[in-house]
């Protein structure tokens, strides 16, 4: 069997002064046929695993034996692939062009371990910051933030490369970042970054005539996550962008994420007291989200629609295809109002082992040659449904959302990879139109790093509840009836450690005793040292 080759980023340019590709996909050679896993070779150069320094390890125990080893034990497991597998040491000359990385640490969090190094990667280090790096090791979260930031002639910015569409999901994380860690000296910062960063996107990528975003999806990057147009038959090339006209699509991911940012850049604007700026941002997210109503808000199906085609012959045409991406950040984000949440939870289509790229199959894809991102699994959208599903105190999706994400991790091994197929429920990458021209298949990359934090955070956010502001943390729990008690111990936020235990069932807390004594479960972000919550629920 032929080995898969790394399409490799070559430093070559794109004719605007950014690389032609951050990101390479495994594929088989031409010709070869892989097993579902697929041959993944070894990075050229593997970067020695760096030590963690402050990385908080939690313990999650449940009461009942069977649910423990189905979820506890995969929590563990996400911990140690995060915080020693994923884990490096952030070589400066790399990694440190906005000169801000810290040293303790000295390290960040990588993509993943089957990738060729180095990975300076927006979108991964975003992803994983936001998810769990930055509440479980502030230290790591801020230089896995910083790693992908340049300091231009302007100032602070997001790094800018063909891949400009999911830039902004940044602003999001390092907003999060600032909630879970207070760190003033960051916020100052990232406002900084935030405001360069949207304001040349607003420059580049936004389309006045619809008041959206111009890009593809966010998770899209490969042209099997989108239909005919704009995939194009002949052009040899995954990459999305090489197709005419995918740059002048409107996705619903991408638009919640610009959202999110607007959101996100009025919020540091209020915490650093710039009430005028922070009025503006709201009022641009506020246009946003309505844009985002009036073009991809399907009210006879109780969803949104995946895109509207911005520009070309199909111009104006929408695609009614669900985008799990775009629904989990419509909820999570707040685009979605209380009402349209609920019917997008009620009418999301399932498949057997969760919730897929984009459904249904594209018509040159199908059950038994699976579109790499169309009808397949990638945990981190799976993992975000699913806390969307948390957050909107659904009890029982959130529950099958987490136990289906268990069952693909231990059923290849408990390791986490990237994809998996959304029938059998086995790893496989999928099949994606290549530099041949025809359909290739992929590669699934084991230990990728954003399918571990993505499982973290459906506890942490999801199971927990937690809930980050400026000056408090406040828990929210989504206990599904068949787990049973459960206790989170030697979860720290800020200058607190938390030990939590959760009884009943449900997503209402009934009765709350912090430290032996009955209160609300919100912790002032001023207090310091060990305490006890114990959350008796019901509900939902």
């Amino acid at each position: 069997m032929s080995m898969a080759a790394a399409e490799q980023d070559t430093g070559d340019r794109d004719g605007k002064g950014g690389p032609v590709r951050r990101r390479g996909f495994l594929k088989a050679a031409s010709g070869t046929a892989l097993t579902a896993v697929g041959v993944v070779p070894a990075p050229a150069t593997a970067p020695a695993v760096a030590p963690t320094i402050g990385f908080s390890m939690p313990s999650l125990t449940f009461d009942d034996p069977a649910t423990q080893r189905r979820l506890g034990t995969l929590y563990a497991s996400a911990l140690t692939d995060v915080s020693d597998r994923n884990t490096i040491r952030a070589d400066p000359a790399v990694y440190d062009k906005a000169g801000l990385l810290t040293d303790p640490p000295g390290t960040l969090v990588r993509a993943g371990a089957g990738y060729p190094t180095p990975q300076r990667w927006t979108r991964d280090a975003a992803v994983n910051a936001w998810s769990a790096a930055s509440l479980l090791a502030p230290g790591l979260g801020r230089n896995t933030l910083w790693s992908v930031v340049d300091r231009g002639p302007g100032g602070l910015i997001v790094q800018q490369d063909n891949q400009w569409w999911d830039q902004v999901v940044w602003i999001v994380a390092a907003w999060h970042h600032y909630l879970v860690t207070g760190d003033r000296d960051f916020l100052a910062r990232a406002h900084e970054t935030s405001v360069n960063t949207m304001e040349a996107r607003e420059a580049h990528s936004f389309n006045g005539a619809y008041g959206l975003f111009r890009g593809p999806g966010f998770m899209n990057d490969g042209i099997s996550g989108y239909p005919d147009p704009p995939s194009t038959e002949g052009v040899r090339s995954s990459f999305v962008l090489d197709h005419p006209h995918a740059a002048e699509l409107l996705c619903l991911s991408t638009n919640c994420l610009y959202y999110g940012a607007r959101s996100a850049l009025a919020a540091m604007a209020d915490a650093l007291g710039k009430p005028t700026e922070a009025t503006s941002w709201r009022a641009s997210a506020e246009r946003l989200r309505v844009a985002v109503d009036r073009y991809l808000w399907r009210p006879d199906a109780g969803t949104y629609a995946y895109l509207v085609h911005g520009g070309g012959p199909f111009a104006g045409r929408v695609d009614t295809s669900q985008e799990g991406a775009g629904l989990a950040l419509a909820l999570l984000l707040g685009v979605a109002d209380g009402q349209r949440a609920r019917r997008i939870l009620d009418s999301t289509h399932w498949q057997p082992h969760g919730i897929v790229n984009v459904w249904p199959h594209f018509a040159r894809f199908g059950a038994g040659r699976p579109g790499r991102h169309n009808v397949m699994v990638w945990p981190m959208v799976h993992g975000l449904y699913g806390l969307a599903a948390a957050v909107a105190g659904r009890t029982e999706p959130f529950a099958r959302a987490v136990e289906t994400f268990a069952d693909l991790a231990s059923g290849s091994g408990g390791d986490f990879y990237e994809v998996y197929d959304s029938v059998s429920g086995k790893v496989d990458g999928g099949w994606q139109s290549g530099a041949s021209g025809r359909a290739e298949h992929f590669v699934s990359q084991p230990h990728q790093t954003w399918s571990a934090t993505a499982y973290l955070r459906l506890v942490h956010e999801g199971l927990v509840g937690l809930e980050s502001s400026a000056d408090a943390v406040r828990l929210r729990p989504c206990l599904p009836r068949r787990w049973g008690p459960v206790q989170l111990r030697g979860l720290r936020w800020r200058g607190l450690t938390l030990d939590i235990a959760l009884t009943g069932a449900g997503n209402r807390v009934r009765s709350c005793t912090v430290d032996g004594r009955p209160g609300a479960p919100v912790l002032a972000a001023a207090e310091t040292g060990r305490h006890t919550v114990e959350l008796m629920l019901d509900g939902e």
